[in-house]
């Protein structure tokens, strides 16, 4: 990792690992790194003297949209036939509605 906000790369160009800064980097610019978290979700160690004594990042899990759902299954092998045909015949079997013999039988008010 790198000192003075810079980011670790990997072989491929991406970026990798947080971005290191000093206790004192952090103190002086903390609104920017919160709005950094916030909004690119970017992840920070804070050393001090040379050692890691803090990581700031994300608080909770990256949200996905419905674009990013789509994305994934577009990106996935098509589904077999029989198997889609299965699904079917299930969610069909499964949501069949269910009629009364006679007019007056209800199944929430049956009186024994």
């Amino acid at each position: 990792m790198t000192r003075s906000g810079g980011r670790r790369r990997d072989t491929s160009g991406q970026t990798a690992g947080p971005t290191v800064v000093s206790a004192t980097e952090a103190a002086r610019g903390f609104g920017r790194l919160v709005d950094r978290v916030r909004e690119e979700r970017a992840e920070y160690v804070v050393e001090r003297g040379g050692v890691a004594v803090a990581r700031i990042g994300p608080a909770s899990r990256r949200r996905c949209t419905l674009r990013d759902l789509v994305t994934v299954l577009r990106s996935r092998p098509p589904l077999d036939e029989s198997y889609l045909r299965e699904v079917e015949a299930v969610s069909r079997a499964a949501n069949r509605p269910v009629i009364p013999r006679t007019p007056w039988e209800r199944s929430s008010t049956r009186v024994s």
